[in-house]
């Protein structure tokens, strides 16, 4: 396998994974996805790390699927045969992920980006969905996550033409939460996940599985679901505990600011 095409930094309790074959503008080659699931695996195990940065090397989040591999090799979209599942070894990571979107997310990129729990993008950061273009059948989740971000018309215009969406209007369209200079992108993205980390851990962990787990629901039931969690964990909340947690929040502020 070649070496260091994806890079590990943890800092504190932040891992920033970046994508590191910059010369093929990041596409997801077999190394490259059995590398994301490995190393996303390995995160959910490690007790230090809560919260993951995804990012990319070079011009590109990633350009999506290697088309010339796949080409000589065939490719199964969705569980890629199987044996590689990145879309269910993010889906299983338990803590947040902020995808810090630097460049080109196309295709198979664009549903890598989709995978993370929110989007920060670049100035320079594009996103397109050429599935229809290139003859393959979105399997990442795309043609359902897409339309449920920026609704369906606007999501039917991207997949039908294949045309790329720029970072402003990713923002307008509620793609991506903010757009920064190109520079200042990975420190706002660290800084985030730093200011979610700060959170209980408990709360965190289990906030995020009911937004998740609720977002896959009808409405009605995602309500009473919520009512249950609720319910069950205040049985484990004391005043004491609240208390402490009120005097925490007191003294650091809200956020890290």
């Amino acid at each position: 396998m070649a070496e260091n095409i994806i890079q590990v930094e943890r800092d504190g309790a932040v891992a920033i994974v970046t994508l590191n074959r910059p010369d093929a503008l990041n596409a997801l080659s077999r190394a490259l996805r059995t590398e994301i699931s490995r190393v996303f695996m390995e995160l959910k195990g490690d007790p230090d790390i809560r919260a993951v940065v995804l990012t990319g090397a070079g011009r590109a989040f990633t350009a999506g699927v290697d088309l010339k591999e796949a080409g000589e090799t065939g490719f199964a979209l969705g569980a890629d045969g199987g044996s590689i599942d990145i879309a269910k070894a993010i889906g299983e990571y338990p803590w947040p992920v902020i995808g810090a979107i630097n460049g080109f997310a196309i295709t198979g990129g664009f549903e890598l980006a989709l995978m993370c729990d929110v989007l920060l993008a670049s100035e320079n950061a594009k996103f397109a969905d050429t599935h229809a273009r290139v003859g393959i059948m979105p399997g990442w989740g795309l043609s359902q996550k897409l339309s449920r971000l920026i609704g369906t018309s606007r999501a039917k215009e991207l997949s039908f033409t294949g045309n790329f969406l720029d970072a402003d209007t990713a923002e307008r369209w509620g793609l991506v939460n903010r757009v920064y200079k190109a520079d200042e992108l990975l420190p706002a993205a660290r800084k985030m996940a730093h200011e979610m980390t700060s959170c209980d851990p408990v709360l965190l962990r289990g906030y995020k599985k009911m937004i998740d787990d609720g977002f896959a629901m009808p409405f009605g039931e995602a309500l009473k679901e919520e009512v249950r969690r609720s319910a069950a964990h205040a049985a484990s909340v004391t005043a004491e505990s609240v208390e402490a947690a009120r005097k925490k929040v007191t003294e650091r502020g809200r956020g890290l600011n």
